[in-house]
């Protein structure tokens, strides 16, 4: 059959016409997870110009573009790791461009591309529909319902928090210092990112209860999932309701539980291996467990002086990290829970995986267990990265490259020393870090085509 001829009027439509197909061509090889990468490079972008403008920096300050592109990063992706102590090196303009980089990176961009949409009274495109379940994981819900309830939980805690702390801080502050001290804490607590206007975070409050119960709220909130608070507040209007069925999510229940316990053994271990160098252990335990736990990166101890096992324990939770949804880094909890279930069905000799009187699929634990393995290479090169670039002992340096992938911030005081490729290195490391190491790991190999014939199969020894 012969093909019907293109025509062209001038050798100008013929460019346009292959600059088209050219840029269709390039962006068929774009999929969600590409433009959501995309998305958070253009914002720490923006971040770099801004906080490289004179006005951003305190009186007589100067910043090379590595510590500008570092901030920005931290901030995006909620780290909390400072080159610079950003209540002296910052004036009030720079820690505000830093306050909202981790207010949108904390919630995600996509949920404020999804505000302005439906401010404007638009619909939602299919391509913003793919981009925001990119963004937050699988969602099952009503987009439209679900972002709403996320700017509303985001308004509750950190105003909440906000008005507490703000009291907390008037005893100290005035009036205006404390509603912005508090402000900016809510607002860094929620988003688990770490950053604050204190040089030595809050260690000069480490006996402090309201501030240590209210921190405690604020952050396990932001760590548990937006999908978790969704369900707990579906299910307590069911109850308000008196409606039925009455009961929380699988996923819900997992993160609950695991969180719970990670926490509790956490406290624990810090607790007994710590506790002679804290004024206030019992309390200083719990905030360092779930600051780590929950990618926040607060502190109220100076974490390079805890002896290593308290160390090592604080990089097993800061590797774990938050909930899947949440605003934290890691390799998230409900990752850490399928693989242990896996092993522990293995050693008992079980096929299945099961979970709540529910099946585990085989896709599900596959991807945990790559998620787990991406994870732990990402963090072994950047931990041989480091120790070529750095002169300073092994376990600081892993400790700094677990709390960039974690997005906590926790450091043991070597940040603002790195070189320059270390410091490049951490930037991508906490990016990879807040994308997701699957998601990255998609976004560098090419889309799969689904095999039409399958091999006979071969045995292996293994173990």
């Amino acid at each position: 059959m012969k093909l019907p001829k293109i025509k062209f009027k001038s050798s100008d439509s013929k460019d346009s016409y292959s600059m088209r197909e050219k840029r269709r061509g390039f962006l068929t090889g774009f999929t969600s997870v590409h433009f959501l990468l995309s998305g958070f490079v253009l914002l720490i972008l923006l971040g770099v110009v801004l906080l490289s403008l004179p006005i951003s920096l305190s009186k007589g300050s100067s910043q090379t573009f590595t510590n500008a592109l570092f901030t920005a990063t931290s901030a995006v992706t909620t780290t909390g790791l400072t080159v610079v102590d950003t209540g002296t090196f910052y004036s009030l303009f720079g820690q505000l461009v830093i306050l909202v980089l981790l207010q949108i990176g904390g919630l995600g961009y996509m949920v404020f591309v999804v505000s302005v949409v439906l401010g404007m009274r638009k619909r939602l495109s299919l391509k913003h529909r793919m981009l925001f379940h990119t963004s937050m994981g699988h969602l099952s819900e009503d987009i439209i319902k679900f972002v709403r309830s996320v700017i509303l939980f985001t308004l509750f805690f950190e105003g909440i928090g906000a008005v507490i702390l703000t009291l907390n801080f008037m005893q100290d502050f005035s009036l205006g210092r404390a509603i912005y001290l508090g402000i900016f804490h809510a607002i860094s607590g929620f988003c688990t990112a770490g950053f604050s206007p204190f040089s030595n975070s809050f260690v000069s409050y480490q006996g402090n209860v309201l501030l240590n119960l209210t921190l405690f709220i604020i952050c396990i909130a932001g760590g548990i999932g937006f999908f978790v608070l969704y369900d707990l507040r579906t299910l307590f209007t069911k109850i308000t309701n008196r409606l039925r069925p009455r009961r929380l999510s699988i996923h819900s229940k997992f993160v609950m539980v695991l969180s719970t316990l990670i926490m509790l053994s956490g406290a624990v271990t810090v607790f007994s291996s710590a506790r002679g160098l804290f004024k206030h252990p019992l309390l200083a335990s719990l905030f360092q467990t779930i600051s780590a736990s929950t990618g926040t990166g607060f502190s109220t101890v100076n974490i390079g002086g805890l002896p290593s096992f308290t160390l090592l324990t604080i990089i097993i939770l800061m590797f774990i990290g938050a909930s899947p949804g949440s605003t934290g880094g890691g390799i998230k909890t409900t990752t850490f829970g399928i693989m242990f279930l896996s092993l522990f069905a293995l050693l008992r000799g079980r096929e299945d995986v099961n979970l709540f009187n529910r099946h585990i699929s085989q896709k599900t634990i596959n991807k945990a267990f790559g998620i787990g393995l991406i994870a732990l290479l990402v963090v072994i090169l950047g931990t041989l990265i480091l120790l070529v670039s750095e002169r300073t002992n092994f376990l600081k340096i892993f400790f700094e490259v677990v709390s960039a992938f974690g997005t906590v911030g926790l450091s043991t005081g070597i940040t603002s020393s790195l070189s320059t490729v270390s410091k490049l290195t951490l930037s991508i490391i906490m990016l990879i870090g807040r994308v997701g190491p699957l998601a990255v790991g998609f976004s560098l190999i090419s889309k799969a085509k689904p095999l039409t014939y399958k091999y006979a199969e071969g045995e292996v020894l293994v173990g």
